[in-house]
């Protein structure tokens, strides 16, 4: 099957539409070296998807960002993304992790979508978290801001080097009230039939065919996702700047080397006293 695709499809009689997401090298790149608790990469690949799933709904060009907060054990996880499906990632913990459930990881928290178009306004949509699962949370979110009836269905496997994640999305169409009721209901009862050994491992076509075939569903040329980090050496100088050389040269002359890491691929920047004194010069 091909890994690492965004799939969007309609139905040519029905009210609704949907997505589906798989991805696998670019999950386990984003938690590689990482020693995250399973829950935690659990949550993150459920976090990857959601990320993947919202630039295609929300119809924008530009960046997101989707983060969840909380005073539990993890206190931080985020997924930043671009409309041509660059994603990276990264979580913070505070305690020990001792289960999967949404709640108990991350405590009284909320979630937070930022979206930065190229053109227009920048949008941010905050909801509490309230319940035991981010597909449930990401679901209140779209009844809370676009007020349209949407579903979501994730599986992962967080197996050491093999990590996967996948999700399905439906969501009802605006057309006409009455029929896209009764249409997201015949959908949604069938896509609750869904099993994570399919999302994970069936190609999308197949997957389709298997939940809907008797409701035609219309795919569209899937779009590729990548893991791709942000940071390079020029935007890690432009930080340094703004903490001034004199600090910069005490730390050198302490440390030997100024080394910065990036959060999110863990690559190190170096800098020794010779390479800050020609920043600021």
């Amino acid at each position: 099957m091909q890994q690492d695709q965004l799939h969007r499809y309609i139905f040519e009689q029905l009210d609704v539409r949907g997505e589906l997401v798989q991805v696998s090298d670019a999950f386990t790149q984003m938690v590689e070296g990482r020693n995250y608790p399973d829950p935690v990469k659990k949550l993150l690949g459920e976090l990857f998807v959601t990320t993947s799933l919202l630039t295609a709904t929300l119809k924008f060009q530009g960046h997101i960002n989707v983060q969840i907060q909380g005073d539990g054990p993890v206190k931080f996880a985020a997924i930043n993304g671009d409309h041509e499906q660059n994603m990276r990632g990264v979580a913070r913990m505070q305690g020990e992790v001792k289960s999967d459930n949404l709640l108990e990881l991350m405590g009284k928290g909320h979630m937070i979508i930022t979206i930065t178009p190229v053109k227009g306004e920048r949008y941010q949509g905050i909801v509490p978290l309230e319940h035991d699962t981010l597909a449930k949370c990401v679901e209140q979110y779209f009844t809370q801001s676009e007020q349209l009836r949407t579903r979501l269905w994730f599986a992962t496997d967080v197996t050491e080097g093999q990590e996967r994640a996948a999700g399905l999305f439906l969501q009802v169409l605006p057309v006409h009230k009455d029929k896209s009721e009764v249409d997201f209901s015949h959908l949604e009862a069938l896509s609750d039939t869904v099993t994570s050994d399919e999302l994970l491992n069936l190609d999308a076509h197949t997957v389709l065919t298997r939940l809907y075939h008797e409701d035609n569903p219309q795919l569209f040329e899937p779009q590729p996702i990548r893991f791709k980090c942000t940071c390079s050496r020029e935007k890690t100088m432009d930080a340094l700047v703004n903490i001034g050389l004199e600090e910069l040269l005490d730390d050198v002359h302490q440390n030997g080397e100024i080394v910065i890491s990036c959060h999110y691929c863990l690559t190190d920047y170096r800098f020794n006293e010779e390479q800050i004194k020609a920043i600021f010069n």
